[in-house]
């Protein structure tokens, strides 16, 4: 498949700066799984709020997803896939057709149990010639 022309538009089906969000929150919430009680002790210890208002916690993670629209849950399941490895970039249209059909019950559940999901969604714009990057308003 030839690659897309750099002034060919690409529907996504969800903006970068949604994704960057997702991408961000999904690390720190890994993160925090990871390393728990000694990052808040750590907190406590240098003073700093364990409630910083730039990262979401996984609760807050879930209802950002649950309130994404069909069209842009389906392009996040499809963005994970690829970047899984399930699909290539080259069959996104399938593979966001395929994540409407599952009518998958929680979208967020299903994207948070998909590990190391922050890297699986950042692949997967790889994969499709975009960055996280691109999503800081250029």
């Amino acid at each position: 498949m030839a690659a897309r022309s750099e002034d060919e538009e690409f529907d996504l089906g969800i903006s970068l700066e949604a994704v960057a969000a997702i991408v961000d929150a999904a690390r720190a919430v890994q993160e925090g799984e990871e390393s728990g009680a000694l990052a808040r002790e750590e907190e406590d210890e240098e003073g700093l709020d364990a409630e910083d208002d730039e990262n979401m916690d996984e609760d807050a993670l879930r209802a950002f997803i649950a309130d994404l629209n069909e069209d842009e849950q389906a392009s996040l399941i499809a963005l994970a896939w690829i970047g899984r490895g399930d699909y290539t970039g080259a069959e996104w249209d399938e593979a966001r057709s395929l994540a409407k059909e599952r009518n998958i019950r929680d979208p967020a559940e299903y994207l948070l149990g998909i590990d190391m999901l922050g890297d699986m969604l950042e692949e997967g714009l790889s994969e499709l010639g975009l960055s996280l990057e691109d999503a800081d308003g250029s």
